[in-house]
């Protein structure tokens, strides 16, 4: 896949949902100059992501300050030692705020193993019961952990209601199939525009394009031609470009589905 892409940031007609990113990790100066850019690049709206119980309140905090951004409640695996009744009540009066659309990022990530995989799996396998109760998705985590991943997605596609999205999808075709099967959508980001990332661009030509959702989890995996530098929400026309291509569609008509797809997610009840 060609990787030569313009410089100039494209604009398209159908506005863009930036559905994974991480706006706490900018100081204000830099927030404010993001969220100008991304709105003159088309994203009209931004879902910054909670990971551990330090930045709880300040996703939330994020999520009332901007009326373009909405945000979440979860504990990351990285931070599934932290995870406690005490922290979950705070999730659970932190997510019945109206900005608050999913639960999440949750999880299991045996790549890194920041945290004991059984101390993951039990975050893991509690967490979703949140989003059950208060009738929101989940955005699941999940790298290296294609077995555990499924059993634990697999005791609550019944139950969760409005489903949820495996972000910054790597993981296996089988993988991708069952959650597909389940109801559940797949996130894509800048990896779509790596060289190595072949196995990822079969998946996205795999994946329905109602099951679809583009993100950057920025400030990371930035996509070409802006690898190296950081990541931000006004890159994701260059991601629309790359996943148009693999999915042989035209851009435009890639946008309108996908934006239906993240409204229909993260902001319409089921």
């Amino acid at each position: 896949m060609s990787n030569k892409l313009r410089r100039e940031i494209p604009r398209f007609h159908t506005p863009i949902i930036e559905t994974h990113c991480h706006l706490d990790y900018l100081d204000q100066a830099e927030l404010d100059a993001t969220l100008e850019k991304s709105l003159g690049a088309g994203v009209e709206r931004i879902i910054t992501i909670a990971v551990s119980k330090d930045n709880l309140h300040r996703v939330l905090e994020l999520a009332r300050s901007s009326q373009y951004v909405w945000g979440t409640q979860g504990i990351h695996p990285h931070d599934a030692t932290t995870y406690s009744p005490e922290v979950d009540a705070i999730i659970r009066m932190n997510a019945a705020d109206a900005r608050i659309v999913a639960i999440g990022e949750i999880g299991l990530d045996y790549h890194y193993d920041h945290a004991d995989r059984a101390v993951q799996r039990r975050a893991f396998e509690q967490q979703p019961q949140t989003a059950v109760d208060l009738d929101l998705p989940v955005v699941i985590h999940t790298r290296e952990a294609d077995d555990d991943t499924r059993d634990i997605l697999r005791n609550y596609s019944s139950t969760l209601s409005r489903k949820g999205v495996i972000h910054s999808f790597t993981s296996s075709l089988e993988l991708a199939e069952f959650c597909l099967g389940e109801g559940f959508m797949l996130g894509f980001n800048g990896i779509t525009t790596f060289n190595r990332a072949e196995n990822v661009r079969q998946v996205v030509a795999a994946t329905p394009l109602q099951q679809l959702v583009l993100e950057t989890d920025a400030p990371y995996l930035t996509p070409v031609p802006y690898r190296g530098k950081a990541n931000a929400p006004y890159f994701l026309p260059f991601i629309a470009e790359a996943v148009a291509v693999i999915k042989s569609l035209d851009v435009e008509e890639l946008l309108q589905q996908v934006h239906a797809n993240s409204m229909r997610l993260f902001f319409e009840a089921a």
